[in-house]
């Protein structure tokens, strides 16, 4: 079993910057990609950023050239760094990874954090 956890999210003003971290704990042998997402309410559930094991990142249009995302595959750990904050980038923000455990893939989501872009 595969276990995420977030931390970073809070209260930023319009304009300011946050960034987030997701770590993965367990039996993991390999992490292939690694992601973001984020939901509003009464929203589905959205791809932010993504990015593989070998470090090539995909972003939602929404984000392009504000956030960056990066990760650190000696601790399987995530980065998201968002600058620009604008108030419609309020949302719960969801850490996921994909990849092989004891044998057999996995796809593991963390709770979230909560993100509010507001003055």
């Amino acid at each position: 079993q595969v276990q995420l956890v977030e931390s970073g999210g809070g209260l930023v003003q319009p304009g300011g910057s946050l960034r987030l971290s997701c770590a993965a704990s367990g039996s993991i042998f390999k992490i292939d990609a690694m992601g973001w997402y984020r939901q509003a309410p009464g929203k589905q559930r959205e791809l932010v950023a993504t990015i593989t094991s070998g470090n090539n990142t995909n972003y939602a249009d929404s984000v392009t050239g504000r956030f960056t995302i990066s990760r650190d595959n000696a601790k399987n750990t995530v980065y998201l760094q968002m600058n620009s904050l604008k108030r419609e980038d309020t949302s719960v923000y969801y850490c996921k990874a994909d990849g092989w455990s004891r044998g057999l893939p996995f796809g593991s989501w963390g709770r979230g954090t909560q993100v509010t872009v507001s003055s």
